[in-house]
């Protein structure tokens, strides 16, 4: 009998083990980011845990995804895509794979012009010329003068229809010519910029000048291919306009002894005497492409200079050791106030204007900064696997560590970094940028918006408040433009469906004050209508002239359009910095634009691929555990 018993035993033994061999095999490598983020942070100055171990080989996988020549592709009409698995038949395949309807897409398309309509009719009915529209009381709001400290508001509103201007070119990307017209006419008629009016340089060179340029390019380009957006008897007052804004931010530049300008400028007065001397490192470093416009559309060195100036001075106090930037910068000493380096606020448009900057002007200066920072990000900044769509462990993320020693300092992300994805997209790493966009997009699934500070440790929202932020958005359409993928087609259509439901109000749409109770604050920022309504409109527009008219158009931090043309490769450089011009005198032309050390892999998805899940279903249930939505 005792043999009997011995065979039951390893019968029901090894049955046991097949058992336990499927329930892993089932649940897969979900398993190890869900249960290990939730332990507590090692002590100060420990080494990281293995969970949040660097992925080896860091530099070589900056350097040789499909390539660092993505943008070359996008402008070509081509897409590199992210590698899908075999169809499963799982409720991840049931969701999103297989074709999107051509008739839906039409309809949300329409649904995305209606809800910029929504938001600017209201504007201009109860709010212009002042700022920004409350949606909630129907009313205007500009700069809050009882409290100067508020700078939440006086960062961004200075008396000069900020939401009017800003809104500009995506009239004209929804071929809405006549209210494009009315609109310029009026921002000509009744802007001015002579105003007693404290506000930040980065707010009003992004959201206003960078509008102002894109606008007179459109209006000035002889294709016209957004139809007639031409002005009668136009004579260039948008272009003055921006130059007598730019004139009036000046003087931040000024008497600050590294070339890093002040946060702060009066637009009357110049720098108030009080101003505070420590500004963080976007603010203070992604001014040059609208300001290297300027130049180049007025022949004037002077803007881009000091843009390029404040530039150099940032990268030259990067980490010897990492390579990293800090989050805060004092602009007399160059002292390091904020150490925290990441990807998300204070750091975010920094990176993106180095890349776009090269693209604009072709000044292979840019790409270097920018190749050499994205190693750093890859080597300091990411954790998890090495590959995004292989392989065991935890989903790719970005985190933010000390930039001297690269040790984690906090456990948690903010919205703003949802633009990194987009920014991969343009230098070919679309593998890593699908990880981290489907992070984000399970974020917004979890709460129907993204809270402003996410802590992946706790799965909970730090700072819980979202204003309708554009990032997610426009990474969304870039994977889409990059990939064809309808995947992205149904994210974006859950992002406008929970705009709908939970941010809309009488008069506009609202800042979400709180994303688990959907509890509103009264403001529509303006970049609302600039860049979140315009994303969604042009991922569902497939035909819009910025896909199909021929011309290359790029987006600025803000979400305006500029044309990619020879006009902007023509340097400013030779008399003031000769030897700069020697060391770019190889500039690349605008139809090839291609990074260095760049592959030729870039290719279309194949036909038989294109409705494959971009991320394998096992990794997108992993990354949806991660964030507590399962």
């Amino acid at each position: 009998m005792q043999w009997r018993s011995l065979v039951l035993g390893l019968l029901l033994l090894r049955l046991g083990l097949h058992g336990l061999l499927w329930l892993v095999s089932a649940l897969g490598p979900g398993l190890g980011f869900h249960h290990r983020f939730p332990f507590a942070l090692p002590p100060r100055g420990a080494p990281d845990p293995p969970w949040l171990a660097r992925a080896a080989g860091g530099e070589a996988r900056a350097a040789g995804r499909c390539g660092r020549a993505h943008w070359g592709c996008l402008l070509r009409g081509g897409g590199c895509g992210g590698g899908g698995g075999p169809a499963g038949g799982d409720e991840y395949e049931k969701r999103y794979s297989g074709a999107f309807p051509p008739q839906l897409r039409a309809q949300l398309r329409d649904a995305a012009r209606g809800m910029f309509a929504f938001g600017y009719d209201n504007y201009m009915r109860h709010a212009f010329p002042q700022d920004e529209l409350n949606p909630v009381h129907c009313r205007g709001r500009g700069p809050d003068r009882a409290d100067p400290s508020n700078l939440n508001i006086n960062d961004v509103l200075g008396n000069y229809s900020l939401t009017l201007i800003d809104a500009l070119d995506t009239l004209a990307v929804m071929g809405n010519s006549s209210e494009f017209q009315k609109a310029v006419k009026l921002v000509i008629d009744t802007v001015s910029f002579d105003t007693d009016s404290t506000v930040q340089v980065f707010e009003a060179t992004i959201r206003v000048l960078g509008s102002l340029l894109s606008a007179h390019i459109i209006i000035t380009d002889t294709k016209q291919p957004f139809g007639d957006m031409t002005i009668k008897d136009y004579d260039d007052e948008l272009l003055h306009m921006a130059r007598d804004l730019a004139v009036r931010l000046l003087p931040a530049f000024e008497n600050t002894k590294t070339g890093i300008p002040y946060p702060r400028v009066n637009l009357k007065k110049g720098v108030p005497p009080d101003s505070n001397n420590e500004t963080c490192t976007a603010g203070a470093g992604s001014l040059l492409v609208e300001f290297g416009i300027l130049s180049r559309l007025l022949g004037d060195s002077t803007f881009e200079w000091v843009a390029r100036r404040a530039v150099k001075a940032l990268w030259s106090l990067r980490s010897n050791d990492t390579g990293l930037l800090g989050n805060v910068v004092n602009i007399q000493t160059g002292h390091w106030v904020g150490k925290q380096s990441g990807l998300g606020a204070g750091l975010d448009s920094f990176f993106e204007y180095l890349l776009k900057s090269y693209i604009l002007f072709g000044e292979k200066e840019d790409l270097e900064m920018f190749n050499d920072a994205y190693r750093s990000i890859q080597n300091y900044l990411r954790r998890g696997r090495e590959a995004c769509n292989e392989g065991e462990g935890d989903p790719p993320l970005y985190v933010n560590v000390n930039m001297f020693s690269g040790q984690l300092m906090n456990t948690w992300i903010d919205s703003l970094q949802a633009f990194f994805p987009g920014l991969q997209v343009l230098i070919g790493d679309v593998e890593d940028a699908i990880c981290l966009h489907a992070f984000y997009y399970a974020i917004w699934k979890r709460y129907g918006a993204l809270p402003e500070r996410y802590n992946w440790q706790l799965q909970a929202p730090d700072v819980l408040f979202y204003p309708l932020r554009p990032e997610l958005v426009e990474s969304t359409y870039l994977l889409y433009q990059a990939t064809k993928n309808p995947y992205y087609l149904h994210v974006g259509m859950d992002i406008l469906q929970s705009l709908e439901k939970y941010a809309k109000d009488k008069c506009g749409y609202a800042t979400l004050h709180h994303v688990i109770e959907k509890s509103k604050e009264d403001r529509m920022e303006s970049f609302f209508l600039s860049e979140t309504c315009k994303y969604l409109y042009l991922l569902f527009d497939e035909e819009n002239p910025v896909h199909k008219s021929g011309n290359k158009y790029m987006f600025t931090t803000e979400g305006h359009i500029v044309s990619v043309d020879k006009r902007f490769r023509d340097s400013l450089w030779q008399d003031t910095f000769p030897e700069e011009e020697e060391r770019n005198a190889e500039k690349l032309k605008p139809n090839e634009l291609k990074a260095m050390n760049s592959s030729s892999n870039c290719n279309r998805v194949p036909d038989e691929r294109r409705y494959l899940l971009p991320l394998k279903s096992i990794y997108m249930r992993q990354i949806d555990q991660m964030v507590g939505l399962i």
